[in-house]
């Protein structure tokens, strides 16, 4: 399984209502940065298939999602478990970091 793109419409669907905890990767295009951590963010989906989802939203193009994820700068990670931002990773980070705001969410 990679990553599911989110838009507006589909935000409330995949993150909120979610049965299993969510990454969301807020990126755009032209965020070199972005392009850094997206090969990490399809390898973590993969090995946590079934037990966390990750989604990405391009901020460009979805205002609402991004709104509602109360996101400021991009990247962005948001960790969401049952309908609730748990923790938040702004800027690039190492898969480490990652990998343990994601252990994090599974407690």
């Amino acid at each position: 399984m990679s990553t599911t793109t989110v838009t507006d419409a589909t935000f409330t669907t995949e993150v909120i209502d979610s049965d299993i905890p969510v990454v969301v990767d807020i990126w755009a295009t032209w965020c070199g940065p972005c392009k850094q951590i997206a090969p990490i963010l399809d390898q973590l989906s993969d090995e946590y298939e079934g037990r966390v989802k990750v989604v990405k939203i391009d901020a460009d193009t979805n205002p609402e999602a991004v709104t509602a994820a109360g996101v400021t700068s991009i990247p962005t990670l948001g960790f969401y478990r049952d309908g609730q931002r748990q923790d938040v990773l702004i800027g690039a980070h190492p898969r480490p970091d990652i990998v343990t705001k994601i252990e994090e969410l599974l407690v």
